[in-house]
């Protein structure tokens, strides 16, 4: 959920003014940078808990202390820290699966290791199950964000504090129509995605009770703010529909040299850049709207794919980082699964994701919902088919095996797990030497 981007999180760059016609331009130019698909990466949120205690409030200078420790480290990954003191790392393009995998698992060996030492745990679950929202982070971005998404509820200040994800990059997809091409991509991030979340639904819990929802992380990002958090709507050729989007998305605040940041209501992106009220938009200001919007797939160059819970366990992460990549860059599974998940639109109908009938129902089913049951597993046999033309390796391939056996064969998800491993009247909540609950 980082809002990371080059224009940054500071004030604005000083430049010449965004002019509407400019911006579009930009937006159009640099949402889909196409070419064949060859560059894949991962960004991967924990929660941290006490390792003995878990259902404890890890206090803030524990947390602090655990930010020091892991960024003293040498690691292939970026790492930051959300607002509710979760850690994200974040790797660079490989131009592999296997490659993103190695570096990534080398560098949460290391991770683990630091954490260990100050008695942490890095948990993967999509929402914390115990703690209440409690934001540590005290910047004028952050104070800015709250603000504007408590207009809409409590859902924005359990997303920003509470939840954790594993996001998967990929690049955009080929010019050319086809099953690589980005038209047709981005049309199966819409419904693969569904899927997706239902398959890897992993947080059934919040703040020590048990909610309706097998991923109740996407159940917060469908609460929250329409616009910000929608898909675009409509029929239009993808790089119209975005720019479109981003341009008529209400800015969520306005940088300044100091805080607070003014937290305009209603302003659009192009309504901002009209009027000129209270400044000018620079190209800073584009670069950091941007990263505000959270839509399940966000193209930003290449494809960032946004709706994947946590996953518990050192491995956890993997599956759904190779499934999907197998899923969209192998050409013949992307054909093939493009049309095993094309009548799903039917179920979608015309409502944007995250908050359309199929969505809703992949949040809240999981994968006990015939449709996406159904479609979870051809997905699985087709990504375990193509994992080895990609050159998975068979640790690999025995991860996403396993989790098919286990859950998809069975019509379940981690979810369904987690609501016997936390039962309330489970009073110790431990956790095995692995993260997972037990």
């Amino acid at each position: 959920m980082s809002p990371d981007a080059p224009g940054g999180h500071g004030p604005p760059d000083h430049g010449p003014p965004l002019d509407e016609g400019e911006a579009e331009d930009l937006l159009r130019g640099i949402c889909f940078k196409t070419g064949p698909p060859r560059i894949v990466g991962v960004e991967l949120e924990w929660l941290l808990h006490d390792r003995d205690h878990p259902r404890a409030p890890v206090p803030h200078h524990r947390l602090e202390a655990a930010a020091a420790a892991v960024r003293a480290l040498s690691l292939n990954a970026a790492v930051t820290f959300e607002p509710g003191g979760q850690l994200e790392l974040s790797s660079h393009p490989a131009d592999s699966l296997m490659a993103c995998v190695n570096d990534t698992a080398d560098d949460l060996v290391a991770v683990r290791a630091a954490l260990d030492r100050l008695d942490l745990a890095p948990v993967g679950l999509g929402v914390d199950p115990w703690q209440s929202p409690r934001r540590l982070l005290r910047e004028p971005r952050y104070d800015a964000m709250e603000a504007s998404l408590d207009r809409w509820g409590p859902a924005g200040r359990a997303m920003m504090c509470t939840t954790a994800s594993v996001q998967v990059c990929l690049d955009a997809g080929e010019e050319e129509p086809g099953p690589l091409g980005y038209g047709r991509r981005w049309q199966l991030a819409h419904l693969l995605g569904a899927v997706l979340v239902a398959a890897f639904a992993n947080s059934p819990f919040q703040q020590g009770r048990p909610t309706p929802w097998r991923s109740t992380r996407q159940s917060l990002w469908a609460a929250l703010d329409p616009h910000r958090t929608l898909a675009p709507a409509g029929q239009l050729p993808p790089r119209d529909a975005w720019a479109s989007h981003v341009l008529d998305t209400p800015v969520m605040c306005i940088r300044g040299e100091a805080g607070p940041w003014p937290v305009p209501e209603g302003l659009s992106l192009r309504d901002w850049i009209r009027s000129g009220v209270p400044r000018r938009p620079v190209l800073a200001d584009l670069e950091y709207h941007v990263t505000t919007l959270f839509p399940p797939a966000r193209p930003r160059g290449h494809l960032e794919l946004r709706m994947i819970d946590a996953q518990s366990g050192d491995d956890g992460w993997l599956v759904p980082l190779a499934v999907t990549t197998a899923l969209f860059d192998d050409p013949e599974a992307a054909e093939t699964v493009y049309r095993t998940v094309k009548p799903l639109a039917e179920t979608a109908g015309p409502l944007a994701a995250p908050r359309n009938p199929l969505w809703l129902a992949a949040a809240r089913d999981g994968l006990t919902h015939p449709e996406l049951g159904a479609a979870a597993a051809v997905c699985f046999e087709l990504a375990l088919e193509a994992l080895p033309r990609m050159g998975a390796t068979r640790a690999v391939q025995d991860a996403v095996a396993d989790f098919h056996d286990r859950y998809v064969t069975r019509g379940r998800c981690p979810a369904d797990d987690l609501r016997a491993l936390l039962a309330p009247d489970r009073a110790d909540g431990r956790y095995d030497p692995k993260g997972t609950p037990s």
